[in-house]
């Protein structure tokens, strides 16, 4: 995404993807927590239209937000099978990191 992209966001799409930057990583939490977390508990919809539009999914770790039924919801254009794998990466490099210790 180009610039304009990131501008185009809104104040409540800003929220979103701040409060999935407080998910730890190899951790997730679901689009009811991401809604609650910024003050609007029944937007949880609206979260993941926020999350579509993340301009920076290297670094807001989107791919840790998960439907409350435990399954993974969407991800980059439905690509669901890319979102299992950096969630299984991330728990590999925290399994990695907490044996190191």
């Amino acid at each position: 995404m180009n610039n304009k992209s990131v501008k185009k966001l809104t104040a409540f799409e800003w929220k979103v993807l701040s409060a999935t930057l407080k998910i730890p990583l190899g951790e997730t939490r679901t689009y009811q927590w991401v809604a609650k977390q910024i003050g609007c508990p029944k937007a949880v919809r609206a979260v993941g239209q926020a999350l579509k539009k993340n301009p920076y999914p290297v670094i807001i770790p989107c791919h840790r937000v998960i439907k409350s039924d435990g399954s993974l919801g969407g991800y980059a254009g439905n690509h669901t099978g890319r979102k299992k794998i950096l969630l299984n990466k991330e728990q590999n490099i925290l399994a990695a990191m907490i044996g190191k210790s």
